[in-house]
C-alpha cells in the first residue's frame, strides 16, 4: 500500500497539468461556451516560449522572473488573438461551428510549434525549487508537490473570484442566459475575452511550472487535452473545485497504472506490459461521467442553430460523377507512378471523408474516431491474412464488420449525449485504440509495420501488384485504383441518395433539433445509431483499402493529428456535401494536392506539417468568411440566383404538415426547419 501512495504523489506533477487545461476548458465554457479543445495546445505554447526565452531561441536569453513574465504576457495575447480571429466571429453560430472552430486552433498550435522548433521534446529550465521531500521514507523532488499546491491555490481563487466579484457574477449571468444579460447593460463579447484571458493564463501558468517536470512535447502535451475534458465533464464544466480535484485524481491513477504494469500479475503480452491501459482509463472515465451526468449537461447555445450548413439533395448524380469518374480512369494510366499512388490515396480519403458527411454533416455529431475505425479494419485484414489464411474478400467484409462494431459500441456510450459533447468521447475513444490497440503487437502492429496480402478476385489480382502497370510499367498498378474508383463511386452514390430518403430527412431533424425530432415522431436514438454504424462501415471500407493500397498497416498511420486535419480540410470545403468528401479527400496527405506541394513548393519532410497549418488556417478563415463551408456557399449563391431562399421540404405534393406540429413549433433556422419539416412530412398525416 506505501508504494501505491508513493505512486500517486509521483503523479501529482501530470495530474496537476492536466487539472490546469481542465480549469482552463471550464473557464472557456463558462465564458463564451465553448468547449476549447486547444486548451491543452495553450500548456504546450507556454512551455516552448519559455524554454525559447531561458535558452535564447529568439536571440536572448532571459533570467528566471524576466522570462516568465514575458512568456505569460505572450501567451495571454495569443490567446486573445486567436479568441477575436476564432470564436468573436462565431457567437451567434452553432455549437458545432465553434468547437470545429477550436478543433483549427488545435491544428494551427501544433503545427506552427513544430515548424519552428522541430518535432524532438525539450528539457526546459526549471522554475520551483529543485530540493527534494521525504515521503514515507523514500526522498522525492518538491518539484510535483509545490504543482499540486498551485492547482489548490487557483481552484481556491478562481472559486472565490467567481462566487464573490462582480466579474464573476457577471460571467454566471451571461452563461446562463444572454439575453437577459444584454439587457442587464452587460458585454458577453467583453466577458467572453476575458475569461479566454483568464483561460490562457492558467493553463499557461501551469504548463510553464510543469515544462521541467513532465517535459516539453509537441505531441503529448495537446493531447492532455483527452484526459482534462474527462475532469471538465465531472465538473460539468463549471465546477472549479470538482475540475480541479479530478484532475490530479487522474495524473495519480495513470501513474498508480504505471506502477502496477511493473507487477507480474499485470497482463503481459511477449514479455511486455498491455500498453494503453492509462488511455482506457480515460475513456472509462469519460463513459462514466457521460451516463452519470449526461442528461444533466449544460447546453449553452444548443438551440443556437442558425449557421448549421445546409444539406441540399444532390441531384444528377450519374451526370456530375461521370466526367471526374472517367478523368480518374484517365489519370490512373497516363500518370507517373508516384501520381498514381496519390490519386488511389486520395480515392481512398474520399471514402473516410464520406464516413464523416454521414455522422457530422447529416446528424450534426462531430465524431473523430473514424480513422481509429479504419485502422481497425485494417489490422483485422492483416492479421486474418498472415494469422489464419483468410484473404480477400472475407477478410475485407470481416474487417469491415469490426469496425462498425466498435463504432456502434462507442455510440451506444454517448446515447445519453446530444451534440458537441459526443466529440470528448470519441477523441478519447481514438486515442484508446491508437494506444491499446495499434501499439500493441499481437493486437496491432507495434513499433513496426504488418504486411498485407494483396486482393484477388476469382483468381484475378485486383490489387496494387497486378500485372497491367500503366504506360511508365511501374507500381503502382491502375488496376487497384480501377477497383478504389469503383468503390468511391458506389459509395458516393450510397451517401448522395441517402440525404434524399426517409432516413436522410430524420437525421436532418435529429441535427436541426433532437426534441423537436422526437415530438415529431422521429426515433433520435435508432437514427443516431445507423448514422453511426453506416459511417462506421463506410471507415471500415477506407481502413481496408487502405491497408491494400500500401500493402502494410501501421499504428503511425491511424494518428489523432491526421483525422484533425482531414476533418478540419472537410469542414472547410464542405462537410454536408458529397462533393466536399471528394476535393477534402484529394487533399489529404499522400494525396494529390500535397505530392504538388511537396514536389515543388515545400521540403519533402515538412509536407504534413504544412498541410496540417493550411487546413487550420483555411477552417478559421473560412469560419469567417462563410461558415457553412466552400461548396455550401457557392450552393447558397446558385440559390439566390435562381430566386430560391430555402429548401423545399421533401414531401408529396398532395400531402401538408400540420401548422401546430410541434417541429415546426421548435424549429429555430431555415436550415433547420428544413430538416425537421421534411421528417415531419413522413410521420404527419392529414
Amino acid at each position: 500500500m506505501a508504494t501505491i501512495v508513493l505512486f500517486a504523489a509521483l503523479g501529482l506533477g501530470s495530474g496537476a497539468l492536466i487539472a490546469s487545461i481542465a480549469l482552463g476548458v471550464v473557464l472557456h465554457y463558462r465564458g463564451s461556451g465553448v468547449i476549447n479543445l486547444s486548451t491543452g495546445a495553450t500548456a504546450m505554447l507556454a512551455g516552448y516560449l519559455w524554454w525559447a526565452m531561458r535558452t535564447g531561441f529568439f536571440g536572448v536569453a532571459l533570467p528566471t522572473l524576466p522570462a516568465l513574465a514575458v512568456t505569460l504576457v505572450l501567451v495571454v495575447l495569443i490567446g486573445l488573438l486567436l479568441e477575436v480571429a476564432a470564436f468573436r466571429p462565431l457567437q451567434k453560430a452553432s455549437p458545432l461551428a465553434k468547437l470545429v472552430a477550436s478543433l483549427g486552433l488545435f491544428l494551427l498550435l501544433q503545427s506552427g510549434i513544430l515548424l519552428i522548433f522541430g518535432t524532438s521534446p525539450l528539457s526546459a529550465p526549471a522554475v520551483l525549487p529543485s530540493g527534494s521531500v521525504t515521503f514515507l521514507g523514500i526522498s522525492l523532488s518538491v518539484a510535483p508537490f509545490l504543482l499540486a499546491a498551485v492547482v489548490i491555490v487557483l481552484v481556491v481563487l478562481l472559486s472565490l473570484v467567481y462566487r464573490l466579484s462582480r466579474f464573476g457574477l457577471a460571467t454566471r449571468a451571461a452563461s446562463e442566459s444572454e439575453p437577459y444579460a444584454l439587457l442587464a447593460g452587460l458585454s458577453p463579447q467583453r466577458l467572453a475575452l476575458a475569461n479566454g484571458a483568464l483561460a490562457s493564463l492558467t493553463a499557461g501558468l501551469v504548463g510553464i511550472l510543469a515544462a521541467s517536470v513532465v517535459g516539453v512535447n509537441s505531441s503529448s502535451l495537446p493531447l492532455l487535452i483527452i484526459p482534462a475534458l474527462a475532469a471538465a465533464l465531472f465538473a460539468r464544466f463549471t465546477s472549479f473545485v470538482i475540475a480541479g480535484a479530478a484532475g490530479l485524481l487522474i495524473g495519480m491513477a495513470e501513474s498508480v497504472l504505471y506502477y502496477f504494469s511493473t507487477q507480474w500479475w499485470f497482463p503481459h503480452l511477449n514479455g511486455s506490459p498491455l500498453p494503453g491501459v492509462q488511455q482506457v482509463l480515460v475513456f472509462l472515465l469519460i463513459v462514466a461521467a457521460l451516463w452519470w451526468r449526461g442528461s444533466s449537461l449544460p447546453r449553452r447555445g444548443e438551440f443556437v442553430e442558425r449557421s448549421l450548413p445546409p444539406v441540399p439533395r444532390p441531384d444528377n448524380l450519374l451526370r456530375r460523377a461521370i466526367v471526374p469518374t472517367v478523368v480518374c480512369a484517365v489519370a490512373l494510366v497516363v500518370l507517373p507512378y508516384d501520381f498514381r499512388q496519390a490519386t488511389i490515396t486520395g480515392l481512398v480519403s474520399t471514402v473516410l471523408c464520406l464516413s464523416f458527411i454521414v455522422v457530422t454533416g447529416y446528424v450534426g455529431q462531430l465524431s473523430v474516431v473514424q480513422l481509429a475505425l479504419a485502422g481497425v479494419a485494417g489490422f483485422t485484414v492483416a492479421h486474418l491474412g498472415n494469422s489464419a489464411g483468410i484473404g480477400f474478400p472475407v477478410a475485407a467484409v470481416l474487417g469491415v464488420v469490426a469496425a462498425t462494431g466498435l463504432g456502434l459500441a462507442i455510440a451506444v456510450s454517448a446515447l445519453r449525449v446530444r451534440g458537441i459533447t459526443l466529440v470528448v468521447l470519441t477523441l478519447a475513444g481514438a486515442d484508446a485504440i491508437q494506444k491499446f490497440v495499434f501499439a500493441n503487437p499481437e493486437w496491432g502492429g507495434g513499433e513496426g509495420a504488418t504486411k498485407v496480402q494483396q486482393p484477388s478476385l476469382f483468381g484475378i489480382d485486383v490489387g496494387t501488384d497486378a500485372g497491367f502497370r500503366g504506360l511508365d510499367g511501374l507500381l503502382p498498378s491502375p488496376v487497384f485504383g480501377f477497383f478504389a474508383l469503383a468503390v468511391v463511386v458506389a459509395l458516393y452514390m450510397l451517401v448522395a441518395n441517402l440525404r434524399r430518403g426517409d432516413l436522410g430527412r430524420r437525421m436532418l431533424a435529429v441535427r436541426s433539433n433532437e426534441r423537436a425530432a422526437a415530438a415529431s415522431g422521429v426515433n433520435v436514438r435508432a437514427v443516431k445509431m445507423t448514422a453511426f454504424g453506416l459511417g462506421s462501415a463506410i471507415a471500415g471500407v477506407a481502413g481496408v483499402m487502405f491497408a491494400y493500397s500500401y500493402g502494410t498497416v501501421s499504428a503511425g498511420s491511424y494518428e489523432i493529428m491526421a483525422c484533425l486535419a482531414l476533418i478540419a480540410a472537410l469542414y472547410v470545403l464542405g462537410i454536408t456535401m458529397v462533393q466536399g468528401a471528394v476535393l477534402a479527400g484529394f487533399g489529404a496527405t499522400g494525396a494529390v494536392l500535397p505530392l504538388i506541394l511537396q514536389k515543388w513548393v515545400f521540403p519533402e519532410n515538412q509536407i504534413a506539417l504544412w498541410v496540417q497549418l493550411f487546413s487550420a488556417l483555411g477552417l478559421i478563415l473560412q469560419l469567417n468568411i462563410f461558415p457553412e463551408g466552400v461548396m455550401a456557399h457557392m450552393w447558397r449563391k446558385r440559390q439566390r440566383k435562381a430566386g430560391v431562399t430555402t429548401l423545399e421540404p421533401a414531401t408529396p405534393r398532395n400531402e401538408a404538415i400540420r401548422p401546430e406540429s410541434p417541429a415546426l413549433l421548435n424549429a429555430s433556422s431555415p436550415s433547420a426547419s428544413d430538416g425537421v419539416a421534411e421528417a415531419a412530412g413522413e410521420v404527419y398525416r392529414p
